[in-house]
């Protein structure tokens, strides 16, 4: 994507990264009662149950389309944008059929005999008034960061998009679930209310604010009825509780499995996706030991990956290759080996200082890991270890010799550009290894101006590549999510981007 303008990258790394690299911790309701009954109810083919949805977070902004809680909505099947997304990330139709690209301007072309859950048509109008709402929020959604659109109806079925320049991501900047088209009613004055306002195969008819959610099915879906009577939402932010439901038989579907928790539950009640989020071990280029190549080269050396994957996550996630894992299924068919890497040098007691965070468990444990392999290899090392909130600023600004971060490697467009120029480009608005080398931005800049497609992924490998040349960063394993399911379900999705969970197939026999 096209880099965006300098002070909205600074803007970005304060306020939308804590999201993409931190968990919350709530404190933890009863499981007594959690859920509704899943009784046989009305409903087509299987779809004569409820199905019971554990959660892990709770709604922070009111269920608002333009905070994250829009993948939430996305996740139930009740809000939909106007394209979504395939494995490959590319752009697939849902709420448009069609779109065409002249310069800078977009056309979108709508599906015909969609409504709203409150029975109004889907118009160009409706289309215009959510994506405006989107383009004029304070914050704005992420996926709009640095970009400049103008919106505008083209007839009755018609949307024109416009962009201050070139934008070859448009259509998957669209997919993103926080601009998601919802009827006019969602809209007052400053609040944005997702109630009955949707287009998905489930209506949202009830949010309990941070406890539970209620959605039934709609039954003139475009797209053909669900299959399940409707959806019962309890958010529980502890692991152990949610994995306790499962075992319970109080859930059917539950996100977000702690690794602690997965071995206690049968192996059928379990998938492990991988997730495009990989813990690097980010290293700095700017100031104290890691300036040398070739003690960025013994540092990367040390590391036994495959001992962190086996120990601190249990064998439950995957062993890097390179910074793009194994949700992105294009990127270890393109990668090549990485050549041009300097020589590892005796780092002669060199003492360095490694921070992380305590927001995410696993980081701490990983850090006491690789202090024994470093000290090994010559390194005197010390841990800095705090909240997240506490120690980014510090991370930012090149006060660690060595950072370890669980990192997003795809936002809001399933795209990962934007992440390679946030974290490695001179003037990336998160570029904790402080780096700056031509080869990476040229590297960088290409892959940001050509258009989607197998061309595009074939730039973002030879930027990747780039990236590791340096040594500035040590890709070390990619996480997965665990997702639990009861025995006798059926057709739950299991995601990669986290953006699906229950759809039209899904149901409990």
């Amino acid at each position: 994507m096209l880099p965006p303008a300098p002070a909205t990258r600074r803007a970005l790394s304060r306020r939308g990264l804590l999201a993409a690299v931190s968990a919350t911790v709530i404190a933890v309701p009863a499981l007594s009662g959690c859920f509704a009954s899943s009784a046989p109810s009305d409903g087509a083919g299987e779809g004569g149950k409820r199905l019971r949805v554990a959660m892990m977070q709770p709604p922070r902004s009111g269920l608002s389309p333009l905070s994250d809680d829009a993948f939430k909505l996305s996740r139930w099947s009740t809000a939909e944008t106007l394209v979504r997304l395939d494995a490959e990330g590319d752009a697939q139709p849902m709420l448009a059929t069609k779109w065409r690209q002249d310069g800078r301007t977009w056309t979108f072309e709508l599906r015909e005999g969609v409504t709203f859950h409150d029975g109004t048509k889907l118009t160009a109008t409706d289309v215009v008034r959510s994506l405006q709402r989107a383009v004029r929020a304070s914050p704005k959604p992420r996926i709009l960061d640095g970009v400049d659109l103008d919106v505008a109806a083209d007839g009755a079925r018609g949307v024109r998009i416009t962009t201050a320049d070139v934008d070859p991501l448009v259509p998957q900047r669209l997919s993103s679930p926080q601009l998601s088209i919802l009827a006019a009613k969602a809209y007052g004055k400053k609040a944005v209310n997702p109630v009955g306002a949707g287009t998905g195969p489930f209506e949202l008819t009830r949010s309990g604010g941070t406890s539970y959610a209620t959605l039934d099915r709609y039954d003139d879906y475009w797209g053909g009825a669900a299959k399940a009577a409707g959806i019962d939402v309890k958010y529980i932010p502890d692991g152990t509780a949610r994995a306790a439901a499962l075992r319970s038989g109080e859930a059917d579907i539950v996100e977000a499995i702690p690794v602690a928790q997965a071995s206690l539950l049968e192996e059928n009640q379990i998938t492990e996706v991988p997730m495009p989020r990989t813990n690097t071990l980010y290293l700095n280029t700017e100031s104290g030991p890691f300036r040398a190549a070739g003690v960025r080269a013994a540092a990367r050396e040390a590391i036994d990956a495959r001992s962190l994957v086996k120990g601190v996550y249990e064998g439950r996630a995957d062993v890097a290759d390179g910074l793009l894992g194994p949700a992105l299924p294009w990127a270890g068919k393109l990668r090549s080996q990485t050549t041009g890497r300097a020589k590892a040098t005796d780092p002669d007691g060199a003492e360095i200082t490694i921070g992380t965070f305590t927001d995410r468990a696993e980081l701490p444990e990983v850090a006491a890991v690789l202090q024994q392999p470093l000290r090994k290899a010559g390194f005197k090392v010390k841990l800095e270890i705090r909240e997240y909130a506490n120690i980014e600023a510090d991370a930012l600004d090149g006060e660690f010799d060595a950072f370890i971060l669980s990192r997003a490697t795809i936002l809001d467009s399933g795209d990962p550009a934007a992440y390679l120029y946030s974290d490695f480009a001179s003037d990336g608005s998160f570029n904790i290894p402080q780096l700056a080398d031509a080869g990476v931005d040229t590297a960088l800049d290409t892959a940001g101006e050509t258009p989607s497609g197998d061309k595009r992924r074939h730039r973002i490998m030879d930027a990747e590549a780039a990236v590791l040349k340096t040594d500035a960063a040590i890709p070390m394993l990619h996480e997965r999510v665990i997702q639990g399911d009861a025995t006798n379900v059926v057709g739950s999705i299991k995601d990669p981007r986290e953006r699906e969970l229950v759809g039209v197939d899904t149901y409990v026999k």
